[in-house]
């Protein structure tokens, strides 16, 4: 294990109790999020595999209580393994998804005590960790807390995509997210000055390995769009025979297209002359004003080549949301350092759907670029790559094995991701092809 200190925030730091009271919402916060997406099927579907790209649910659920078991207990609070033989069957590294089903997995009443148990340890070892000022990395304002929630709600965004992928009806419900104001018309796009900005964070306490450290990017002078393309305009993409003309195709994703015979976004269907989608079980016309989603980089590359424009790449899309021209500073979000709140983006399965585009507009960044925190992912140009200076902490498999072309960077969190795992800084990436995640985008072009 790495000796690298975790990162301190530049603010004046909370003291341990605080501290504590925010570790413990963020962990209670993951499990009721869990126990819904769990709970709300049976144990026949939580041992079923939906898809080939995914696990079955009842392994998420174990595999967060092994990684809470290693990291909490084991490293943090010095415990002895609790079960030692079920590691290799929850190390993500060990074993493909598609093969996960085939394993000896614990059956779905075990996995939930399993993980019951490791909670109640991890919540014993909180109440005493010295989480202010600790000697080690892990236990510096939090971070192993923070990092397990972090580690729980990426996984219930990943079983909310189970959710999507399984058949039959809807199990899952939610209220729909506000509409624009309708007395405010945005731009299209937005002008967002050259310069150098800061990129990254090496303050922001709960930040992972690849969002540090803080480093100084010069960005040339582009426009970017003020919100996520929407159904709307890649149905004109469609129309125009987006799918049907190679020219705006990056080869290998020509080659997807005509080998999956793709016609529109996942979950998208036509009949009776219109565009129909599934949504977690629900079948409901396409709604032109909402950013689309399940497209991969390939179709996001595509769209923007046929509308004349491109993909921005990570840094500007970073600047867009982060650089506050009149400080001269990068904001922890794109509407300052505050916490995320309902009025300001969609995150937290709070809603089933992105907003409309324009929605949000307390959330909007000093350049006027709307939704840039929550409603979709958005695919950028660039490849997953590490930061000057990256140093892996606390381990490598976390991002250092996926550096390199193979992987393209999403950015600003989706309505499935949580609070705890979405900041101005956050990195996510994905192989070009997939669909079935979150993600949407949104178009730049130099100035």
């Amino acid at each position: 294990m790495t000796d690298t200190p975790a990162p301190h925030t530049g603010r004046d730091e909370p003291d341990a109790e605080a501290l504590r009271e925010r570790a413990l919402a963020a962990l209670l916060t993951a499990r009721e999020r869990t126990a819904l997406l769990t709970d709300s099927v049976d144990d026949h579907e939580l041992t079923a595999q939906h898809s080939p790209l995914m696990s079955p649910l009842v392994w998420d659920l174990a595999h967060i209580g092994n990684q809470e078991e290693l990291w909490l207990l084991r490293a943090v609070g010095g415990r002895e393994a609790m079960r030692p033989e079920i590691d290799g069957l929850y190390d993500a590294f060990e074993h493909s998804r598609a093969s996960r089903p085939s394993l000896p997995l614990l059956a779905p009443a075990e996995a939930r005590t399993y993980a019951a148990d490791v909670r109640g340890r991890a919540l014993d070892i909180l109440g005493g960790a010295p989480l202010h000022g600790g000697r080690r990395p892990l236990e510096r304002a939090g971070f192993a807390f923070g990092m397990v929630a972090q580690h729980e709600q990426q996984h219930d965004e990943t079983m909310l995509i189970t959710h999507q992928l399984r058949s039959g009806p809807a199990v899952l419900a939610a209220p729909e997210p506000p509409a624009p104001d309708g007395a405010v018309t945005l731009p299209d796009e937005v002008l967002v000055p050259g310069g150098p900005f800061t990129m990254g964070t090496s303050t922001e306490p709960w930040a992972l390995d690849n969002e540090r450290p803080a480093h100084r990017r010069e960005v040339a002078a582009f426009h970017i769009d003020t919100a996520p393309v929407t159904c709307g305009a890649y149905q004109r993409f469609i129309e125009d025979g987006g799918y049907t003309d190679a020219r705006w195709w990056a080869p290998e994703g020509w080659a997807m297209v005509r080998e999956h015979d793709l016609t529109a976004p996942q979950f998208w269907h036509r009949d009776a002359g219109q565009w129909l989608r599934r949504r977690f079980g629900v079948t409901e016309p396409v709604t032109a004003d909402e950013p689309v989603l399940h497209v991969s980089w390939y179709e996001a590359d595509a769209y923007a080549r046929w509308a004349g424009r491109r993909l921005p790449t990570e840094a500007e899309w970073e600047k867009a949301a982060r650089h506050d021209p009149a400080s001269g500073r990068s904001l922890r979000y794109p509407w300052g350092d505050e916490d995320p709140t309902p009025e300001r983006a969609n995150l937290g399965q709070r809603h089933l759907r992105p907003a409309a585009a324009g929605a949000y507009a307390a959330g909007r960044s000093p350049a006027g670029a709307g939704q840039m925190i929550g409603d979709v992912w958005e695919w950028t140009s660039s490849d997953f790559l590490p930061y000057p200076g990256f140093v892996a902490f606390p381990y490598r498999e976390y991002s250092e094995v996926f550096f390199g072309p193979g992987h393209k960077v999403l950015r600003g969190g989706s309505f499935a991701v949580d609070p705890v795992a979405c900041r101005g800084t956050f990195r996510n990436w994905d192989l070009p092809i997939r669909r079935q995640i979150f993600s949407g985008f949104r178009t730049a072009r130099d100035a």
